[in-house]
């Protein structure tokens, strides 16, 4: 199992970011997938969900700003993450929703500032 995501990078705030996760080894089609980030020194949430069928939620703090995708044919999801907030800074990472631990992959940084 494999999970790898990628797009991360230092942006100014009100910048934008498109992050990919590319998903190997699991049924990926069927599962809700999400992004979670963990910013230092705080517990590790879940920004925004996606169904199999392409429901999407988003946590309040990331509301009209931030869009979830899937490509099922391509195993891949992927965040656009618009008019971003120094406190957006984190790591990234996707997983299923709920996570599964063993799926925990590297993530990927994400800095905002000027």
């Amino acid at each position: 199992v494999q999970l790898q995501a990628s797009g991360g990078g230092l942006v100014q705030p009100g910048g934008s970011l498109r992050l990919s996760c590319a998903a190997s080894g699991i049924t990926f089609s069927i599962k809700t997938m999400g992004w979670y980030r963990q910013a230092p020194g705080k517990q590790r949430e879940l920004v925004a969900s996606i169904t199999s069928g392409g429901r999407t939620n988003y946590a309040d703090s990331v509301k009209g700003r931030f869009t979830i995708s899937r490509d099922n044919a391509k195993n891949t999801v992927h965040l656009q993450m618009n008019s971003l907030k120094p406190e957006d800074t984190a790591v990234y990472y996707c997983n299923a929703v709920p996570y599964i631990s063993r799926y925990w992959g590297q993530g990927t940084q994400v800095t905002v500032s000027s």
